[in-house]
């Protein structure tokens, strides 16, 4: 706990805002994982949350300054030039960072970093500088601001310059790339990216092999890369309980019950995201299928998956593919009386928590990712002693491996056997497996994130 101020500044913020049928602008809840996973710091410090107003409604309640919110933290949306933050966003956040860091570039045709990127550049500084000088006007003596993710890498340059008092920790929900990655981007933006999150007080990733990659960076560009530190993000298991409990969820349940019978469920809860592996998955399951005649008809995949970042082409491209590949594998093994594949695009994650309280094997494969809540989430509401089959490029695999099935990312054949091995594992090993999963999954509390970082700068 302290008696600082603590601001937060993220893209995204806890609050959206629509017009109401008298006209007036009513406010609500935003989404996205990060809102959920800052909560508990907002409940325990009394946090303002500063974030990019996104719409016409958000940007007129950002001119009238701070919002208190009947349910949540008081809110300060940027009003930012609506082009400049398309730009910042898409181009270079989306497009360009998110792609270097989870390793997604096609070199051979991509990426190409001409003038459309350098004005896109220009607004990311731009975008950037506008949330540092709203922490600047605001912020109390001293106050502590911590600073969300890859579309905010700069603010603390900006600070250190304008509020030297402030204490600024940048942390990465997403892997750091590697270094021969960072030196596709052009000489001059990768020693500018990698110099601006160094001038924080401190940066922070969720996995050491993510921080390493950032020092790497740093030394190789003559950067001192500052203080670095590693704290995985909990996950909150008083919420997931909750919602797993909730009536939402047990009618989600139920539905589930009659789509699968008494069959034994692999399942995945994901994003549509290119770094989430969800081809590889389904083509292991149509692998699995293939290479174990016995177990068609006696196991369902369900997949509860949400579209992401539809306004980029490859992301829509992605979605089809993926649909597409779910429908031949249907065709080409279903029956009348069985679907081998059960796939929910809705975002509804009341459904995506039924999933996960039925699965006998979680499947959590991505090329590389941050942290990854739902290897945690999954164990902790799990009724059935599921197998989490999990890949060591997760951020989660630090804490999760001596618990967990490793499954390669890119491996088909190899993972289609980690399916069957996990479907056939005897009930007494599943128990002793689970048990230790869940201890594992709760083993840090949604305020150790928090500890951790003012432990930094108390």
């Amino acid at each position: 706990m302290t008696d600082r101020q603590v601001l937060i500044v993220s893209n995204r913020g806890p609050l959206s805002f629509r017009r109401g049928d008298d006209g007036a602008l009513v406010a609500r809840r935003g989404g996205g994982g990060l809102v959920s996973g800052l909560g508990p710091v907002v409940e325990r410090t009394g946090a303002v949350w500063i974030a990019a107003a996104l719409s016409d409604e958000d940007r007129e309640a950002a001119r009238s300054g701070l919002v208190e919110a009947q349910d949540g933290p008081p809110v300060r949306l940027v009003d930012l030039d609506p082009d400049d933050h398309t730009m910042a966003y898409n181009v270079v956040s989306n497009a360009a960072l998110w792609y270097l860091h989870h390793h997604l570039w096609d070199l051979a045709r991509l990426p190409r970093f001409d003038q459309h990127f350098a004005e896109a550049w220009d607004a990311y500084r731009r975008v950037n500088d506008a949330f540092a000088s709203v922490v600047a006007d605001l912020a109390e003596p001293d106050a502590i601001v911590l600073v969300q993710d890859l579309h905010l890498t700069m603010v603390g340059r900006t600070l250190a310059e304008r509020r030297p008092d402030l204490s600024t920790l940048h942390f990465s929900h997403t892997p750091f790339g590697a270094p021969e990655m960072v030196d596709v981007l052009p000489d001059d933006v990768g020693h500018e990216l990698v110099a601006a999150m160094a001038a924080h007080t401190a940066v922070g990733f969720h996995s050491a092999r993510w921080e390493q990659a950032f020092r790497l960076a740093a030394e190789a560009r003559s950067i001192d890369p500052g203080l670095t530190f590693v704290s995985p993000l909990p996950t909150d298991a008083d919420d997931i309980s909750g919602v797993a409990a909730g009536d939402a969820c047990n009618e989600a349940v139920q539905v589930l019950d009659v789509l699968v019978g008494d069959r034994q469920v692999i399942a995945r809860v994901d994003r549509i995201e290119l770094s989430k592996n969800l081809l590889r998955g389904f083509h292991a399951y149509d692998a699995l299928l293939r290479r174990h005649p016995a177990l068609r008809e006696r196991v369902v995949f369900v997949a509860s998956v949400y579209p992401s970042r539809e306004g980029l082409a490859d992301y829509l491209a992605y979605r089809r593919e993926v649909e597409g590949l779910v429908d031949r594998i249907n065709r080409t093994w279903g029956t009348d009386g069985w679907t081998p594949i059960e796939l929910d695009t809705s975002d509804n994650f009341a459904r995506s928590v039924a999933v996960l309280r039925r699965y006998d094997a979680l499947l959590v494969n991505p090329i590389r990712d941050g942290l990854n809540l739902v290897a945690k989430e999954g164990p902790i509401v799990n009724e059935r002693n599921g197998v989490v089959l999990l890949s060591r490029q997760a951020g989660v695999w630090d804490e999760l491996e001596d618990h967990v099935t490793e499954v390669h990312p890119y491996d088909i054949d190899g993972t289609a056997d980690a399916m069957a091995a996990a479907l056939a594992r005897p009930a007494d090993e599943r128990a002793r497996t689970a048990t230790a999963l869940r201890e594992a999954a709760v083993a840090r509390r949604p305020m150790d994130w928090l500890d951790d970082q003012l432990a930094l700068v108390s």
